[in-house]
């Protein structure tokens, strides 16, 4: 088992990864920079959390790798899953998902993105 604590490129994200099973060295910095740049974003509230990535020890598992993530942003949580063939392809894929996830968080509570004020029988201004 390996863990390493990996700070996303000069913000506030602190997210340990952690590998079970055979995980070979670059596989996992391939990870590590996947999951930095998915939260090396500006306006992200502070990040912390941890990343597991596992790879079956049967060969014949169709999906050997498998990726999990439990990510605090802010005051919400993101928890991400990933099972791919390969090492590459679950980093790509968790970051995709990652990245999806932390932006839905992070403007769930923001009403700029509402389309238009409420109409007048639900408290909305009346002309």
């Amino acid at each position: 088992m390996t863990e390493q604590d990996i700070s996303a490129r000069e913000t506030s994200a602190v997210v340990r990864v952690r590998a079970d099973g055979e995980v070979d060295e670059e596989s996992l910095a391939y990870l590590r920079e996947k999951v930095a740049t998915a939260l090396d974003r500006p306006g992200l509230p502070p990040v912390s959390g941890e990343v597991r990535v596992r790879r079956a020890p049967a060969h014949h598992v169709e999906l050997p790798w498998s990726a999990r993530t439990a990510i605090r942003v802010g005051s919400g949580l993101v928890v991400v899953h990933a099972r791919e063939a390969s090492a590459r392809e679950v980093a790509d894929r968790l970051h995709d998902r990652l990245r999806s996830a932390t932006e839905r968080v992070a403007h769930r509570g923001d009403t700029t993105r509402r389309a238009a004020a409420p109409p007048p029988w639900r408290g909305g201004p009346r002309k």
